[in-house]
């Protein structure tokens, strides 16, 4: 199979069954990001992540390709596909609970960054919100998976806690936002 069909070079591509759409589409954009996501989330898996967050990622991206098929398949598809279901969410609901338990409590905002591994996943956390964003709008005129919306905005918490864990495990602290209060004077008309 070659790597290259030039099928796609007048802007259109195929989606699973067949039809094609222009690349701009809402489904092309939401399945893109989630890509790009997965390729965002392999980024940090190069780093030197715990055990636990390494077996975590893998899991999370073999699940954000059954998310991608899923939305590169037009509604009216009528093969079977894997879907993702609640245990996707449920898997990650209880991994952010275990993370938890080894974590202070947050009682301000935290910078991102940190460690090398932490700051990545801060990055993936970003691009899995743009990405929920992406599903959302796509949504708006096409039928997507409802629990593709749920997955994508519990993923986001998830990276969030995963990063804080992998910073911790790294022995690199969080720094806490605090915003700058200047005192500003209102100018009273005369």
């Amino acid at each position: 199979m070659k790597i290259y069909t030039k099928r796609g070079d007048q802007g259109e591509t195929s989606l699973f069954g067949g039809s094609r759409v222009n690349k701009s589409s809402p489904r092309i954009d939401a399945y893109g990001t989630t890509d790009e996501l997965n390729s965002v989330i392999g980024v940090a898996a190069s780093y030197s992540l715990s055990e636990k967050g390494q077996n975590y990622i893998e899991r999370i991206q073999t699940d954000l390709f059954v998310l991608g098929s899923d939305l590169a398949t037009p509604p009216d598809y009528n093969e079977r596909i894997d879907r993702l279901d609640e245990e996707a969410i449920h898997f990650l609901e209880e991994a952010i609970d275990e993370m938890e338990q080894e974590l202070e409590p947050l009682k301000n905002f935290i910078l991102p960054g940190g460690a090398t591994q932490g700051a990545a996943l801060h990055y993936a956390r970003t691009v899995c919100r743009r990405a929920e964003r992406a599903v959302v709008k796509c949504n708006q005129s096409e039928d997507i998976s409802q629990i593709t919306l749920k997955y994508l905005n519990r993923l986001s918490d998830f990276l969030f806690v995963l990063a804080r864990y992998e910073n911790k495990k790294a022995g690199v602290s969080e720094t806490a936002w605090k915003p700058e209060r200047k005192s500003r004077r209102r100018k009273r008309k005369k």
